[in-house]
């Protein structure tokens, strides 16, 4: 008697076997995916966190940086002071005050100012400051010009009188000195409080007595 044909496999074991295998091939590849996903995304962050610290330490080394580029050098022109500020007048020609002759002076003359908006100031006066300084001449005689002393005096007079008529309280030089050897009152001391005056000193650019 001859063998019987071995029964042939169910139709459905095959369909379930193949399916078990490649449920098993998606699984794996999936695990691959998700390991490689995984450590890309932690080498990815590590890289992100580095590059932060080095941001973060650039920014630091630039905020202690900028102060040094940020820094001017020193101001020299304040320890020599600014420079002066002089005002020009015409040269004045006036007849002195001499009883004994006809004399006349012709004195040039440069107010120095201290500041710059003084000057620009002292422009819309100058015709009241020449006025001043031609009355102050007027009044002083060849004698009293001629000396170094009296040169001093005028120039202090012209300082102050050319700050009055720009509107500036000046107070005159106390004249205790002046009064000769006449006994004094005793009077009692005031306070002395010195005004502003924006006229630093006059100074002559010729002085010529005929």
């Amino acid at each position: 008697m001859s063998a019987a044909p071995a029964a042939a496999p169910a139709e459905g074991d095959a369909p379930k076997k193949g399916s078990k295998k490649l449920i098993i091939i998606i699984a794996a590849v999936a695990v691959l995916l998700l390991g490689g996903g995984g450590a890309a995304f932690f080498v990815m962050k590590s890289k992100a966190a580095d590059a932060e610290a080095a941001a973060a330490e650039d920014g630091g080394e630039e905020e202690h940086a900028k102060p040094a580029k940020a820094a001017k050098k020193p101001d020299r022109s304040k320890d020599h002071g600014a420079p002066p500020t002089f005002v020009p007048l015409d040269p004045f020609i006036v007849n002195l005050a001499d009883k004994d002759a006809e004399r006349y002076a012709q004195v040039g003359v440069s107010l120095q100012v201290d500041d710059p908006k003084v000057a620009e100031e002292m422009k819309a006066y100058m015709p009241a400051i020449r006025n001043a300084v031609l009355l102050i001449l007027s009044h002083k005689s060849s004698t009293q010009l001629l000396t170094a002393e009296g040169k001093q005096e005028l120039a202090e007079e012209i300082r102050r009188e050319a700050a009055r008529a720009m509107g500036y309280e000046v107070e005159d030089p106390d004249e205790d000195e002046a009064e000769g050897d006449a006994p004094k009152k005793k009077k009692k001391k005031k306070r002395r409080v010195e005004l502003y005056n924006p006229i630093v000193q006059v100074a002559y650019s010729s002085f010529i007595i005929q």
